[in-house]
């Protein structure tokens, strides 16, 4: 059981990641330098900025939950 918890919690680590860096930048940071060309050709779509917050949320909830069950099962 906790090594099933353990690999959900390291594919939502990755996920999260890779879903942070998509986001556009709103300022002149890393988002701006690592996906700088990938978000000047998406960004005037509102539909999929609002599909990728909700599945960052999604995500994080995951992420979450896989934390805290983790931490249920490991307490003595």
């Amino acid at each position: 059981m906790e090594l099933g918890i353990s690999i959900a919690l390291i594919l939502a680590s990755l996920l999260m990641i890779l879903l942070v860096l998509l986001h556009k930048g709103k300022g002149g940071g890393l988002s701006d330098m690592f996906g700088g060309g990938f978000s000047s050709n998406f960004g005037g779509s509102s539909v999929v900025e609002r599909n990728l917050d909700r599945l960052t949320v999604i995500t994080g909830v995951i992420w979450f939950v896989c934390i805290i069950a983790l931490g249920l099962l490991v307490r003595p």
